[in-house]
């Protein structure tokens, strides 16, 4: 399955499902990061940490390991 951490800039996916457990898990679905919601990569750092989405009409930086966490589509 593939992980938003993979995804190249400028794309848009979907999330399928979220990884993780407890805290981590609910603080990404807190920041609006639900199954079946779209994502747009817009930026990616030189060392690819953080990683710039917009999600739900709003920008918002991911650490590549909460990346990891997020299947995609």
């Amino acid at each position: 399955m593939k992980t938003l951490d993979t995804v190249k800039t400028g794309e848009t996916v979907s999330v399928s499902k979220l990884s993780g457990d407890g805290a981590i898990k609910r603080r990404l679905m807190d920041m609006g990061i639900t199954k079946g919601t779209s994502i747009f990569v817009r930026k990616l750092a030189p060392l690819g940490d953080p990683v710039e989405v917009t999600v739900r009409g709003y920008e918002l930086s991911l650490r590549r390991a909460e990346a990891k966490l997020i299947q995609v589509a």
